[in-house]
């Protein structure tokens, strides 16, 4: 991990669409050099399915009116909506030292001590990436790694209605159900999730305090 990373840029965009801010992360990747600053978006996004680079449409089985969207990450089909937190991650690999498996398992490191730090108690699953609570599904990740940089990220159900993902096979597993923290009992603002989490995810990433 980088301990003398340059500046971190953190942006809030609120509640968007997703085609935009997809577009945004590429174009910001495929521009950014060795001293362009990593950046982290908090944010929340618009009803949506997205179906990663594998993805089988078959895993779709009901989509209704929520737009599907062929993306460049990894994994299969997921879907985001309004009160799910999303952390996008436009991080230079090379610079913090990191292969993608290692962040991927920062990343869900980062998830499971935020939840115990509410009283959840979390794993992961072997082959199968993203953070369970009792075999449900709380949250999801994917990345897409271009020239020695990443982005996209993860998403954490916090407090959002579950029902879309009866429409999809979650991220390619049929029956596998999904839980938030809301359904876990944890009544908590989004403004807090949003801090707490970014804090816990600084300390992973550049092993010191959010400054």
């Amino acid at each position: 991990m980088n301990k003398n990373p340059a500046p971190l840029v953190v942006k809030y965009p609120g509640l968007v669409p997703y085609l935009p801010v997809w577009q945004a992360m590429q174009q910001i990747t495929e521009r950014r050099t060795s001293s362009t600053p990593d950046q982290i978006w908090l944010l929340e996004h618009q009803p949506v399915y997205t179906l990663g680079l594998a993805g089988k449409p078959e895993h779709i089985l009901q989509a209704g009116n929520i737009p599907v969207v062929k993306v460049d990450r990894g994994g299969q089909v997921t879907y985001h909506g309004p009160g799910q937190l999303v952390i996008y991650l436009l991080l230079d690999l090379k610079r913090h030292h990191i292969s993608i498996r290692q962040l991927v398992y920062l990343i869900e490191e980062t998830v499971i001590q935020f939840l115990k730090s509410l009283g959840i108690i979390a794993k992961r699953r072997e082959k199968a990436p993203g953070v369970y609570v009792n075999e449900h599904k709380i949250a999801a990740l994917g990345l897409k790694v271009r020239r020695g940089c990443c982005y996209h990220g993860l998403s954490l159900n916090v407090n959002m209605d579950l029902s879309p993902f009866q429409g999809i096979n979650p991220c390619g597993y049929p029956g596998l159900a999904v839980t938030s923290l809301s359904e876990e009992g944890v009544a908590i603002d989004m403004a807090q999730v949003r801090q707490q989490l970014l804090a816990c995810l600084y300390v992973q990433l550049y092993q010191r305090p959010l400054p």
